[in-house]
């Protein structure tokens, strides 16, 4: 099934007035969206998690960049049309964000379902001498945020990646740009049933340890410094909405939580972080403690 999208002179940026309207009719694929940018892009050609359908290149006027070649060579050896259009048309096609010359046609990614997968491949993830580390993300809805999220988790060596399916952002293009890709290749998890799933993973031994800006706010869990903590067992962080923070039942499940601390003293209304940003912090100061081997 096919839709029609139609590009007319008002969705592209207004430059100057030209006599005569142009107006780019494209079929669309029903259900496909537009990937843009060059890592996403590169990623998506790259790997056999979406269905590809077109890929689509700045028009220039010099020699092709090298990175473009590439492009085409990617979508050449899988029998990908490749389509060369204006600026204009580029910018129009991805509602005018930040595309650096390359668009992708492909099927919308989806969450994994964590039910279905619990006991999936997981190699040597659940081995005693593993140190396992799980990120739970709840009610994650800002598509920036949650795409910086996954490429700090990825680079890090997070193992798993969960959010709670519902109140939150699903994996758009933008969550793919935004993550520079990683999302390409990293596996993100979804469940119904997030306390439930936390419970569950308590009683096998797990520790679940949640995060929180400001201790004060924290009753009947004890908070200690992201800095002083130390972990022998797999663990799975939680990291709350951007507003709200954990919800008042995730927190309760957790045995610890986890707050950064200010380096100086902080002017009312700018006493927190970006929620990628302490996430970032935090999960380096995990991360770092695992054993390093071969």
């Amino acid at each position: 099934a096919r839709e029609s999208w139609s590009l007319r002179e008002g969705d592209l940026p207004k430059v100057r007035t030209r006599p005569e309207q142009k107006v780019l009719l494209l079929e669309k694929i029903r259900g496909s969206e537009i990937l843009y940018g060059i890592a996403p892009c590169s990623m998506a050609l790259s790997q056999s998690r979406r269905e590809l359908f077109r890929l689509f290149l700045k028009q220039s006027s010099g020699p092709p960049r090298f990175v473009m070649n590439e492009f085409v060579l990617q979508a050449m050896a899988r029998g990908i049309p490749v389509h060369h259009l204006s600026r204009r048309e580029m910018n129009a096609l991805c509602q005018g964000q930040v595309h650096q010359g390359v668009c992708l046609e492909a099927s919308a990614l989806r969450f994994k379902s964590l039910e279905e997968d619990e006991r999936g491949d997981l190699g040597d993830e659940e081995s005693p001498n593993r140190q396992v580390i799980w990120l739970v993300l709840e009610h994650i809805q800002d598509p920036m945020n949650l795409g910086a999220l996954l490429r700090s988790a990825y680079f890090l060596g997070v193992d798993r990646v969960i959010t709670s399916h519902r109140n939150s952002c699903p994996l758009t293009p933008t969550v793919s740009k935004a993550s520079s890709g990683a999302v390409e290749v990293f596996d993100v998890y979804s469940t119904d049933d997030l306390q439930g799933f936390l419970k569950a993973k308590s009683e096998e031994g797990w520790e679940v340890v949640g995060t929180v800006s400001k201790p004060e706010d924290v009753e009947n869990v004890p908070v200690i410094n992201c800095m002083d903590f130390r972990w022998d067992k797999p663990i799975i962080v939680v990291i709350g909405s951007e507003g709200e923070g954990i919800s008042l039942e995730t927190q309760l499940l957790c045995h610890r939580m986890l707050a950064i601390p200010p380096g100086r003293a902080l002017h009312p209304g700018i006493e927190s972080l970006n929620v990628s940003v302490a996430s970032g912090i935090l999960l380096h100061s995990i991360c770092s403690q695992r054993v390093r081997r071969s």
